[in-house]
Order: structure tokens, then C-alpha cells, then sequence
């Protein structure tokens, strides 16, 4: 084998994406849906939700916890509502059906709650906002993750949420949009993932051990490895914890009760089928301003905001949206760097499938 590349282009790695889902049993179509996906969030600078999670992928689709081939079903219908169910199908097909009814119904009426259970995991939520955004109109979502207990509430030493994402999206017809996209956990647990992987380290007061004592450690989520392993985040001792203490504790069990209760897509607990839920909101402005105010205001307080005296003057004030476009300007043009522990598992997972290594290895560099 050659050496282990550090760096990859974007259009190398959807390809390898590509060859190694349609491998594993999905249709082109659908594996390009994944893998574009994926390398999104690695263009945004969102190592965590990017191709580190292909060997995950195919080992939930190889248990049963994911399916190829699965559409969204629409259980209940109105003009400004829908229930969908994912069929545990990959979050990036019936996760794009979903938002894109949502979108369709906010572009006619005004307004849309949508309600989605049941869906393969859904990849950044900021994905979802920006593709509203587009379309012109203000998004709102809140993502649980039943069956993945892998954050302590505030006070607590057992795992009892999820990450528990919240995202708004809020259009600028006239600058940058605004895309606030967080886990409610401090970080997310894909980053703990490339940590272990031998990426950037997990930052102080982000996990917990067993013994409910603060760590830097990633296998207080994982526990300890074997060669060849699949990364789970249930089998470790410990926790993630919360950002904000008390808030991002209230927020996460928040997500919990919109995302997995009232949407019917369960709240977290024991067990292994992960599954998301996701309630969202999309509002077409023009619902409440025909005068296009709300369009100058948003732009004008953006550029207030981005103008205010940095305290690093290195670094100049930013709004929720700038990281993700400078990484992807920065990445789209030069590639991004992978760690040597995350090719290592991707190499396996296609090795596993009947890939060659050396062959992998050039498509990602292409």
C-alpha cells in the first residue's frame, strides 16, 4: 500500500463516497446523495458530521438500523402540516424529501410545521437550513436522537439525552444568510470521534468518565478499541456534557420532547436503533412584510453586528454562517486534511467490501 495521503479534494472524495455506498448496496443516485452530503460538511469545516462516519453508516445499514433504497412516507397532510415518517432510511435522501416538502408547502401558504420521525441520521442540520434559505425563507429545527443516550443532563453523571442539534436559518435576500447551527451537547460527538481518530484533541470540560469526573479522554465515550473496530459512542462509561451548564441542558431536553415526543419518533434511552426525529418550522417572510423591511434589516444589522471592534484584531467579529463559508472557500480551492486514524477506518470499511486500498487512495486525491 502507499502511503496514507493527508490531504484530498472534494470532487476525489464524493467519488470515493460514492464507489464504497454503491459497494454496500445503494443505487448511484442514492450514494451520491450520502456521499455529497458528507464532503459538505468536511467543506464546511464539520470534520465530525464528514466522511468519518462512512464506516458508522455501513454498519448500521449491515445491522439493520439503516436501509438503502428507503423513501419518506407522508402520514398526515394539510396545506401548512405533514408527519412524515424516514423509514430509517439515510437521513441525507429522506432527510432532502422531507425538508423539501416543508419547503414547498412555506412557499404556497406561508408557513409549514413539519414533523419527521424515523429517519436515518440527518448529517449537519445547518445542511437543511442553508437549503431553506435559498428557497427564501426563515427555518427553524429541532433534531433529537432516540436511542442515544450519549450526554449528562446538568447535575448529572448518567448519560440521559442526546446531542440534541437546534439550528435557525434566517434568509438575507441581500448578504449572507444567518445559520446558527449547534448540538446541544458542548460538542459534538463526532468531534469526539475524529479525536479518537487522532484529529484535533477534545477540548477541556467536553466529557465525563464513568465516575462522573471531567476527562479528555475519548474512550470515556467509546470505551477501549480493537483493531478494525467501529467507533460507538454507547459503549464507553462516560458522558458528554452540556453546553452552558443548566441552559444547554434545559435546550437539549427541549429537543427531546419536540424532535422525539411530539413528533412520535421516541425519546432517547437505552438501546441500539438510533434513529432521528426532527421538528422544523419554515416561514416565508412575506408572510408578515410585503415591504421587503425585514430583508434590509437583517442585511443592515449584519453588517452592524460584523462591524463592531474586535477584541483580537486578528480576528474580526463574525455572525453564524461565516466559519462554515470561509472553510468552504478555503477547502472547495484547496482540499482538506484528513487524519491518518480516519483513513485508516474508511480503508477497512472499503477493504471490507472488495475495494483496493491503493485504488481508494487515488480517487480521494484526484
Amino acid at each position: 500500500m502507499t502511503d496514507i495521503p493527508t490531504r484530498v479534494t472534494a470532487d476525489g472524495m464524493v467519488q470515493l463516497g460514492i464507489n464504497i455506498f454503491c459497494r454496500a448496496g445503494a443505487t448511484h443516485q442514492e450514494a451520491e446523495a450520502i456521499s455529497t452530503n458528507l464532503v459538505n460538511s468536511n467543506l464546511s469545516g464539520h470534520d465530525s458530521h464528514g466522511i468519518v462516519r462512512i464506516p458508522r453508516y455501513l454498519m448500521w445499514e449491515k445491522s439493520g438500523n439503516l436501509s438503502f433504497g428507503q423513501s419518506a412516507s407522508v402520514l398526515i397532510d394539510s396545506d401548512n402540516f405533514a408527519l412524515i415518517d424516514g423509514n430509517k432510511g439515510f437521513g441525507q435522501v429522506v432527510g432532502q424529501q422531507a425538508v423539501d416538502i416543508g419547503i414547498k408547502k412555506a412557499k404556497q401558504a406561508g408557513i409549514c410545521i413539519l414533523a419527521l420521525r424515523q429517519a436515518g441520521h440527518l448529517g449537519r442540520i445547518g445542511f437543511w437550513a442553508e437549503r431553506a434559505c435559498v428557497a427564501g425563507l426563515v427555518s427553524i429545527h429541532f433534531v433529537n436522537v432516540a436511542q442515544s443516550m450519549l450526554t449528562a443532563p446538568f447535575g448529572s453523571a448518567d448519560r440521559r439525552v442526546s446531542t440534541a442539534p437546534v439550528t435557525i436559518g434566517i434568509g438575507n435576500p441581500h448578504g449572507d444568510d444567518f445559520i446558527l447551527d449547534f448540538s446541544t451537547s458542548k460538542i459534538a460527538e463526532g468531534k469526539v470521534m475524529v479525536a479518537l481518530r487522532g484529529g484535533k484533541a477534545v477540548p477541556d470540560g467536553a466529557l465525563i468518565d464513568g465516575d462522573g469526573k471531567a476527562t479528555t479522554d475519548p474512550t470515556a465515550l467509546y470505551g477501549e478499541l480493537k483493531p478494525g473496530d467501529v467507533a460507538d459512542p454507547r459503549n464507553g462509561p462516560g458522558a458528554l456534557l452540556t453546553f452552558g451548564e443548566h441552559k444547554g441542558s434545559g435546550l437539549a431536553l427541549a429537543c427531546e420532547l419536540l424532535a422525539g415526543a411530539l413528533t412520535g419518533s421516541g425519546t432517547t434511552g437505552p438501546g441500539k436503533a438510533t434513529h432521528n426525529g426532527m421538528f422544523s418550522v419554515f416561514l416565508k417572510p412575506e408572510l408578515m412584510d410585503d415591504t421587503d423591511a425585514f430583508g434590509h434589516a437583517v442585511n443592515d444589522y449584519i453588517d452592524y453586528v460584523r462591524a463592531a471592534r474586535p477584541r483580537d484584531p486578528d480576528h474580526p467579529v463574525m455572525i453564524p454562517g461565516d466559519p462554515e463559508r470561509n472553510a468552504r472557500a478555503d477547502r472547495e480551492a484547496h482540499g482538506f486534511d484528513v487524519p491518518a486514524g480516519v483513513w485508516k477506518s474508511i480503508l477497512t470499511a472499503g477493504e471490507g467490501l472488495g475495494l483496493n486500498p491503493n485504488d481508494m487512495m487515488k480517487t480521494a486525491t484526484n
